[in-house]
């Protein structure tokens, strides 16, 4: 099975349209102990909690910056509550047959799931925005 799809490969590089923006008023981070990729993440929310805007560094693979992409070019709108169920829903259909989570084109990822090593770099998105999302996310 080919791991670096065209699809995968074309994610990575609309991380350009996502900067992490220092005005971003929460921030957040994750960093794979596997492989070493991290992710810093901004947001500003809404007076819902709602994800406003979205931006992130990325240091990752091709596979990260693929999920990085999935989860920028969709995260606005989302809240805590939807990204932490995603993450659950993404964890299980990584890891076993569960259904795919509800998050635009997230079976473009398909191909890694084949991959356990590559398992942690794709959830590390899902992770920096909780802990961006938290109620003691620290400010920009």
């Amino acid at each position: 099975m080919v791991l670096y799809t065209p699809a995968i490969l074309a994610l990575s590089v609309e991380l350009a349209g996502f900067p992490l923006d220092r005005t971003f008023e929460n921030t957040g981070s994750a960093r794979s102990r596997l492989c070493g990729s991290t992710i810093q993440l901004g947001c500003n929310l809404d007076s819902g909690g709602r994800i406003q805007a979205v931006g992130a560094k990325v240091s990752a693979c091709a596979i990260g910056q693929a999920s990085a992409a999935l989860f920028l070019r969709s995260a606005v709108g989302r809240d805590r509550a939807t990204v932490e169920t995603t993450y659950s829903q993404l964890a299980a259909w990584l890891t076993d047959e569960a259904p795919s989570p509800d998050w635009p084109d997230i079976t473009k990822l398909d191909a890694a799931r084949a991959f356990p090593a590559r398992h942690p770099v794709i959830l590390l998105p899902w992770m920096a925005a909780l802990d961006a999302l938290s109620l003691d996310a620290h400010a920009g």
